[in-house]
């Protein structure tokens, strides 16, 4: 089996003047993997710049790759309507992925979702550190399997842990658990409430401690 081929990563491209909007701007001409050859554009992480807490989900969609904002989609609107429940308005935190450019195929004028390799995780990380290492959370939600082991490690497993307050140096709650697109796939209206029950109450969960803090 041939070996995967290592990206340069976006170490290089990071700017000597670490603040949101300089890495912002930086951001879009990152060249640390192929990802960017194919998507529309770099999509960056937005919200307040000082939140004390960070939603990190896997990668833009279509529409967030069209749009250059993350969460704007189907599964943004869920995510949104998560945050009502629990009463924290989207202006109170920060959104981000763990990679930042749209990784897809194409079925006939669809572009699908694909997810991101290890070595493009590992490629995009620099981002991530650099905006968590300036905003410096009070909490820290990981939503999916991709972000929970982009930040944690490849040994996390989301089925195992969700929910659970995981502890790490970069906040002082960080908590992971499943991406909303995921209530999306669920199989009928009855599974998929339950799916966004359980979200919600994960959401909630991490609110709390917070709210203690």
């Amino acid at each position: 089996m041939a070996a995967r081929k290592q990206e340069p990563g976006a170490e290089a491209f990071l700017p000597e003047k670490r603040q949101l909007p300089a890495l912002r701007a930086a951001s879009a001409s990152c060249r640390g993997c192929s990802l960017y050859l194919h998507a529309t554009q770099t999509v960056f992480g937005e919200g307040k710049a000082h939140a004390r807490i960070v939603f990190v989900g896997e990668q833009p969609g279509d529409k967030e790759d069209r749009a250059g904002r993350p969460f704007v989609g189907p599964a943004g609107r869920v995510f949104d309507r998560a945050l009502a429940e629990i009463g924290l308005p989207r202006s109170e935190a920060y959104v981000t992925n763990a990679v930042k450019h749209f990784k897809f195929q194409e079925r006939g004028k669809a572009r699908l979702h694909k997810r991101p390799a290890a070595n493009e995780i590992r490629a995009c990380r620099p981002w991530l550190m650099a905006e968590l290492a300036l905003i410096r959370p009070r909490a820290l939600v990981l939503l999916g399997a991709t972000a929970a082991q982009a930040v944690l490690g490849p040994s996390f497993r989301v089925t195992q842990d969700r929910g659970r307050p995981v502890p790490s140096d970069l906040a002082p709650i960080v908590v992971a658990t499943v991406h909303p697109s995921s209530i999306l796939r669920s199989a009928d209206d009855a599974e998929r409430e339950r799916a966004f029950a359980a979200f919600v109450e994960d959401l909630r969960g991490a609110k709390r401690l917070l709210d203690r803090e």
